[in-house]
């Protein structure tokens, strides 16, 4: 029997739509959602409600976190939440550069990020004139698999899965939109 994952995207963030009017980057470190990112969410929210998830993982990026408490937030399964870092996004960007776990857990108390380490977000080799370092394709292929891996050896068979879309395309090979889902079967 299969593993069903649902690769589910973030909504719009304040990156996205300053990006979308404007072709450059804003320098919005993990960037979290703007309200049309929440409206997203919510009206996702109610497809969702139908499936029967196991677990949830999300992204310890702030517009991953909000999407995934506009989602699962009235669940009636109320999955557990497990924030995870593997499937962040590929850092290219400033909304890609992570805040470390003591700050998500003043945002978000009522979930764990003491198993992150303080500089989760890849952060190996020289800055560049933005001051971060952008993420190589090779490391980000090698860590496709090994998130495919890792939800391959998860006991759970109905996974929620919320993050990003380079990753997502390189997981999935699907292009995603702000709140699309896509199913993975493993």
């Amino acid at each position: 029997m299969p593993k069903i994952v649902h690769c589910i995207r973030h909504g719009q963030s304040t990156f996205n739509a300053h990006f979308a009017e404007t072709g450059c980057d804003p320098m919005h470190p993990d960037a979290p959602l703007t309200e049309l990112g929440r409206r997203q969410a919510a009206e996702r929210a109610a497809e969702l409600r139908q499936h029967s998830y196991e677990l949830v993982v999300t992204s310890p990026l702030t517009r991953a976190i909000q999407t995934t408490l506009g989602l699962f937030s009235d669940h009636p399964g109320a999955p557990p939440i497990l924030v995870e870092c593997l499937h962040r996004e590929s850092l290219e960007s400033s909304c890609d550069v992570g805040r470390a776990p003591a700050l998500l857990a003043q945002d978000f108390p009522h979930l764990a990020f003491d198993h992150l380490a303080e500089v989760w977000w890849h952060n190996d080799g020289e800055p560049d004139e933005r001051g971060f370092v952008c993420e190589p394709a090779a490391i980000l292929t090698e860590r496709v698999g090994r998130f495919r891996e890792w939800l391959n050896t998860r006991p759970e068979r109905f996974i929620a899965v919320i993050g990003h879309g380079t990753f997502f395309y390189h997981l999935t090979g699907r292009q995603l939109q702000n709140c699309e889902v896509a199913t993975l079967e493993i």
